[in-house]
C-alpha cells in the first residue's frame, strides 16, 4: 500500500540546525536514501567490516556469546549496520528451552518499549500533515483530561493532597514524557498505585485507556520534569483519533508495509507462533531463569490486551533494522518516504525543560552513568558524549523494551546496533550491561 504523500513545512525557530544537518547528512547522495531491497539486511552475509578491526569484533560476539554460556540470557540476536551495510550479525543460543531450537533469522520478540519510536514517527507523520502542532494543548484532542488535578502530597489521614492544575500539558510534552503523567511501574505514590489498582495497562481498548487516565492525578505539573510514562499509550490514542483508523491498521499501512516490516504487528498469528522467543523470567528457587508464566493462552505478544503504543509491539531483528535504516537515511527506504528528514531532526532535538534529564535508557538505570541524557519526542539522546560518558557519536538517539532488547543510531557514525534477547528480572548481584557492554566494543573496533 502506497503511503500518502506529506506536507513539507517549516522548522520551528527553536529547532537546532545542527540536528537538521546531521539528519540530512546521514541519507546518502542524491537526498532521497538508499533502496534497500525487501530482502535487507541480509543476516549472516556480512557485506563490509572495513571500518572495524577484526579483533575487536571478535570480541563483540564472544562478550555476547558469554551472556548465554554465563546464563544471563538462553538467546540472543546482534545487528550491526554501518554505512548501510552489514557489518556484524550474531545469533547466540536458542530461542525455546523445550526443545533447545536456536536463535535463527526470522525469530520474533516482544519489543514492549522499543515500540515507542514507532508509535512516535507515525504520529509526527500526522502532524506533517497538519493535523496538530506541537505546542497544542492535548486536551484540544483529549476533552477528558480538562479536569485532572496534580499530586501535591499527602493528608494526614493518607488521602491524595490534590492541586489544580496550572495549565493542559501540550502534545509536545506529551511526547517527551513531561506531561506529568504516571505510568504504574514504579512509584509508590498515589497517581502509580492508581494505574496498578485499576488495571490501566490492562484495559481492554484505548477508549478505556484514556478514560482511566482521565481519572488518576498528575504526577507533576505540565513541563516541570521528566518522568516515564503512559504518554506513548495516550500518542497512540491520538494516531486513531486524528487519522481516523484504528491505531494497528494505521501503522500496519504508513509505517510497516512502506518499510517492508512484514513480521511486525500487535498479534502473533497461531501459525508463526514457533517463531516467537521464550520470554524468561528469574526464578529464585530454580536458581535461574525460566520460561513466563504471565502469558495468556491467546496467541498474542504478551499480556498487554490492546494495541499499546507504549509497549505492545512485536517484530524481527531486521524488520527493526529496516525502521532504524530509514531514520539514517533522513526516513526513505525502500523507495518509500515514511517521515521528512526534518522531522527526524526535530525529534532527536532535547525537548526538555532546562536542566532536566533522564538517567534511564528504557532498558534499565545505570548509577554509573555521567550527566543525565537527554530527551526529544520519544527518543533518549546523547548530546555530549564526553560529559555522558559514552563512546557514542554526538547525536545518537535510541532506547529499549522492558524484556532486555535494545538499539542506537549514531548518525555521525552512520551506524546502527540492535541487541534481542527475552528476560525479566536479573540474577542476583549480577553486572551484565548489554547495551554497554556491546556499546564500548563496538567504538573501540571502530577504526578512525
Amino acid at each position: 500500500m502506497a503511503i500518502s504523500n506529506r506536507k513539507s513545512f517549516l522548522l520551528s525557530c527553536a529547532t537546532s540546525l545542527a540536528f537538521l544537518a546531521t539528519a540530512c547528512a546521514a541519507a546518502p547522495a542524491g537526498g532521497e536514501g538508499a533502496v534497500q531491497s525487501a530482502a535487507w539486511p541480509p543476516l549472516g552475509q556480512v557485506e563490509d567490516a572495513s571500518d572495524f578491526d577484526p579483533a575487536g569484533l571478535d570480541a563483540l560476539a564472544a562478550a555476547m556469546q558469554g551472556f548465554v554460556d554465563d546464563g544471563h540470557v538462553i538467546g540472543m540476536q546482534t545487528l550491526l549496520v554501518k554505512d548501510g551495510e552489514t557489518v556484524q550479525y550474531g545469533q547466540y543460543g536458542v530461542r525455546h528451552v523445550a526443545n533447545d531450537e536456536p536463535v535463527q533469522p526470522g525469530t520474533m520478540y516482544r519489543i514492549y518499549s522499543m515500540t515507542k519510536p514507532i508509535t512516535g514517527v507515525a504520529l509526527m507523520q500526522l502532524y506533517e500533515d497538519g493535523a496538530f502542532e506541537l505546542d497544542d494543548p492535548i486536551t484540544k484532542y483529549i476533552p477528558g483530561f480538562e479536569d485532572l488535578q496534580v499530586l501535591a502530597g499527602t493528608n494526614d489521614d493518607g488521602t491524595p493532597k490534590l492541586e489544580p492544575l496550572e495549565r493542559p500539558a501540550t502534545m509536545r510534552e506529551l511526547m517527551s514524557h513531561t506531561a506529568g503523567f504516571a505510568y504504574g511501574l514504579g512509584g509508590n505514590d498515589y497517581a502509580n498505585e492508581q494505574f496498578r489498582e485499576q488495571e490501566v495497562l490492562r484495559s481492554p481498548d484505548l477508549e478505556t485507556l484514556i478514560d482511566k487516565v482521565s481519572g488518576i492525578p498528575l504526577l507533576y505539573q505540565p513541563g516541570k520534569t521528566w518522568y516515564y510514562s503512559v504518554a506513548v499509550d495516550i500518542q497512540g490514542y491520538l494516531v486513531e483519533k486524528l487519522s481516523g483508523m484504528p491505531f494497528g491498521e494505521y501503522l500496519d499501512a504508513n509505517v510497516f508495509t512502506p518499510l517492508n516490516m512484514d513480521d511486525t504487528g500487535f498479534y502473533v498469528p497461531e501459525e508463526e507462533y514457533d517463531r516467537l522467543a521464550d520470554l524468561m523470567a528469574y526464578y529464585e528457587p530454580a536458581g535461574g531463569f525460566v520460561p513466563s508464566r504471565s502469558e495468556g493462552t491467546q496467541f498474542r505478544q504478551s499480556t498487554i490486551p490492546f494495541e499499546s503504543g507504549g509497549g505492545g509491539l512485536v517484530s524481527t531483528i531486521d524488520d527493526y533494522a529496516r525502521f532504524c535504516q530509514m531514520l539514517l537515511n533522513g526516513g526513505t527506504l525502500s523507495g518509500n518516504r515514511v517521515i521528512d528528514a526534518e522531522t527526524i531532526a526535530l525529534m532527536t532535538t532535547d525537548q526538555l525543560p532546562e536542566g532536566a534529564g533522564t538517567g534511564f535508557d528504557g532498558t534499565q538505570r545505570d548509577p554509573n552513568a555521567g550527566e543525565p541524557h537527554k530527551f526529544g519526542l520519544d527518543f533518549g539522546l546523547i548530546t555530549d558524549p564526553v560529559a555522558m560518558k559514552s563512546p557514542a557519536g554526538q547525536g545518537t538517539f535510541y532506547w529499549g523494551g522492558a524484556a532486555g532488547t535494545w538499539f542506537w543510531i549514531d548518525p555521525e557514525n552512520d551506524l546502527f546496533f540492535i541487541g534481542m534477547i527475552q528476560r525479566f528480572g536479573a540474577l542476583p548481584g549480577e553486572q551484565a550491561d548489554f547495551r554497554g557492554e556491546s556499546m564500548r566494543l563496538i567504538y573501540e573496533a571502530l577504526e578512525e
